[in-house]
Order: C-alpha cells, then sequence, then structure tokens
C-alpha cells in the first residue's frame, strides 16, 4: 500500500507517524516555538514588501530631500532618525528614501539567497558525498581530494573575486545563491559520504545489493530515506550561515547593487553614519541578529526532534511524564 493510499484509508503510515512525532516533539519548546513565529513574520513580510510599501504610501527608491538636514551633512530630521507617521522607521540618510519599506524589500534579498544558497549547498552536497560512498574508489579519491580542496579555500576572498570578473548585468542574487552555494558545499559532501558510508555495511542495504539493484536504485530507495533526518538538520545549520555570507559580501561592496536594497548592502553604507544617525545602523544590523538567531535555534530544535534519544531524554525531567 502506497503512502497516499494509506493516508487515504485512515492508515497511519511510519513517514507520518515520524513526521507526528516530531511535531510533538518541537511543541514543546518554546524557544522553537518562537523561533519559528519569527521567521515566518520575516518571510511573511519579505513576501508581502510590495504590499506593504503601498500601504506605507512609500517607495523604497524614492528620494526625499526635504527629510534630511543638508547643513548637517545629510542627518534625518526628527528624533529616531527620521520617525514620522509617514515613515514608521525612519529616513535613511543622506538620500531620505524610506527605510521601512527598503528593510522589508531587503529581507526578500537576504532570505532568497540564503535559502538559495542552503538548498544549492545540500543538493551539491549530497550527489558528491554518495557518488564518494557508492562509486568506484578512483571517484571516491577524486571526490574527497575536492572535498577538502573546497573546504580549505578562503570563500569569502574568492567570492569577491568572483562577483568582480562577472558581467555587471548578470543577476546579482542568482550570482550569490551561486557563488555561496557552489564554495560551501564541501562540509555537506563529508557528512553525507560518512553517513552513507555507515549505512552501506547495513543488513537492509546488503539485501538491497545481493538482490540486484544497481547503484542508484540502492542509493534512491535505500540511502536517501534514512538520510532525510541529518540532511534536514544540517540545512537549518546552514541557513544562518548564509544569511551571514551574503551580508558580509553585500558589506563588502560585492553582493546586490544599489538601488536594490539588502541588509548587509544597508550596514556598508551606514558605517559613516553611526555616530550621527545610530538608527540607520541598529536597524538591519538588528533584524540579521534575529534572523540569524532564530535560524540557530529551530535548527537546534529540528536536530534534537529528529534525535531518536530525544524522547526518552523528555521524559526523564517531568515526574508526572514518567508515571504517564
Amino acid at each position: 500500500m502506497s503512502e497516499r493510499s494509506a493516508s487515504a484509508a485512515g492508515v497511519t503510515t511510519p513517514a507520518a507517524g515520524a513526521a507526528r512525532l516530531v511535531r510533538r516533539r518541537l511543541r514543546r519548546r518554546p524557544g522553537a516555538l518562537a523561533a519559528a513565529a519569527v521567521l515566518a513574520l520575516l518571510v511573511l513580510i519579505a513576501l508581502a514588501a510590495p504590499l506593504l510599501a503601498h500601504l506605507a504610501g512609500q517607495d523604497p527608491n524614492a528620494y526625499h530631500d526635504d527629510l534630511v538636514d543638508s547643513a548637517r551633512g545629510g542627518v534625518p530630521l526628527g528624533s529616531f532618525g527620521g520617525v514620522s507617521g509617514d515613515h514608521w522607521l525612519g529616513v535613511e540618510p543622506g538620500t531620505g528614501r524610506d527605510l521601512f519599506t527598503r528593510l522589508a524589500y531587503g529581507a526578500r534579498i537576504s532570505l532568497l539567497v540564503a535559502i538559495g544558497a542552503t538548498a544549492l549547498q545540500v543538493l551539491t552536497g549530497l550527489v558528491a558525498g554518495l557518488a564518494a560512498a557508492l562509486g568506484s574508489r578512483p571517484v571516491g579519491l577524486v571526490i574527497d581530494w575536492l572535498t577538502n580542496v573546497m573546504l580549505g579555500l578562503p570563500s569569502i576572498v574568492l567570492g569577491i573575486a568572483l562577483t568582480a570578473v562577472v558581467p555587471a548585468d548578470f543577476p546579482r542574487p542568482l550570482l550569490l545563491i551561486l557563488i555561496i552555494g557552489l564554495l560551501g558545499w564541501g562540509q555537506t559532501a563529508r557528512m553525507v559520504r560518512a553517513q552513507a558510508l555507515a549505512l552501506r555495511g547495513l543488513d537492509f542495504v546488503a539485501a538491497a545489493r545481493l538482490g540486484g539493484s544497481g547503484r542508484l536504485r540502492v542509493a534512491r530507495r535505500e540511502l536517501l530515506p534514512s538520510l532525510a533526518a541529518p540532511l534536514i538538520t544540517f540545512a537549518a545549520i546552514l541557513l544562518p550561515i548564509s544569511i551571514v555570507a551574503e551580508a558580509s559580501l553585500s558589506f563588502l561592496g560585492v553582493g546586490v547593487k544599489p538601488p536594490t536594497p539588502s541588509w548587509g548592502q544597508m550596514l556598508s553604507s551606514a558605517q559613516t553614519w553611526f555616530r550621527a544617525d545610530p538608527m540607520y545602523v541598529l536597524l538591519p544590523a538588528g533584524l540579521l541578529f534575529v534572523t540569524t538567531l532564530a535560524f540557530t535555534v529551530l535548527g537546534d530544535a529540528v536536530r534534537s526532534a529528529l534525535d531518536p534519544r530525544e524522547e526518552s531524554r523528555l521524559r526523564i525531567g517531568s515526574r508526572k511524564e514518567r508515571r504517564a
């Protein structure tokens, strides 16, 4: 019976039971629920950025020279960076552009690049790790050597060099996804290779190979279901790293090009304004910190929820649960 027909017939499949168990474990962690709520809010803000800009009545790229003090070098007029009923989080120094709409559009770039780069890292590392574990010895040696090279490369320096030689009309978000993803798959490949080598010696994999299954079929039918949990956990760990990498490249001026907003780009331009307008520094830095922290907390919670030993640990803490 397939999983779809089993669910239609009201039969609980192993995958559905495992998903229900993970959800129950996550619900026991208030930190994980809070992190998931924060990330859901950030994703909603990123998706609804045009609608939010329309509701605020602001264009993220519109200049407002009348909202900055030209005599003081472009410092926003008013308190807290020019916060007002029209500009909910103030305006950008020097240009007077609305800060709320730019932060909302900047969330699109940061989250898009982070999710895309993480997906590319996981996919590339999965293919390379499985090929190293199941392929011939020469193939395994070549992939191991290439993995060590990728782990030893200075990613930020190489990323700066690559962005400098790529034509300016190439879409920058896609370029950042390719650079971060293709330079950061080494750790995933090493983890997948180690897990696949451990699984390859188990009875169910040996039985599949003795039954005539080829390497691709063994990888797809036997290894991938067992690798799902560590891959999900590793992806949750890689997401905040990808966010920081995108912000670092944008901070160094080789990321998304103006006028497209990005949190890292805003931090880069805020270097000269941190004394005159601290809000311009605190807002993108605070959003980066909160996003990275939320991904880290949620990733740790997912790792614990996918741990088969977690259920026994959770039962130890409560006398009522031990009696139950």
